[in-house]
């Protein structure tokens, strides 16, 4: 699971906050609240997350309705898991236990 950008971030935040599929015009609309960015840009990285398997599409009439392929939390265990990947069983386990000493815990 690749690791995603600030603005596939934004995208996602987007997409986790709402219960339905939605269309690129109101992921857009939501993120052109808090920055200037232009709905072609938003298209692409729903394109490109489609791509990667991190959103799911489905074609309404003319529009794709874009929707989490998984929870937040499932992606980031994903993206975890897959960082660690390549460390040994103790590298793994000294990286895990640097990370809970280092998050408070809420």
């Amino acid at each position: 699971m690749p690791i995603l950008g600030d603005l596939e971030h934004a995208v996602m935040d987007v997409l986790w906050a709402r219960p339905a599929p939605t269309p690129v015009r109101d992921v857009h609309e939501e993120l052109a609240r808090g920055r200037e960015i232009a709905y072609t840009t938003v298209m692409t990285v729903l394109d490109r997350l489609a791509k990667k398997g991190v959103v799911a599409r489905e074609l309404d009439g003319r529009a794709w309705l874009y929707r989490p392929a998984r929870s937040r939390l499932d992606l980031y265990v994903a993206t975890i898991t897959d960082a660690l990947e390549g460390l040994t069983e103790e590298e793994r386990t000294e990286v895990l236990g640097r990370v809970s000493a280092a998050s408070p815990v809420v």
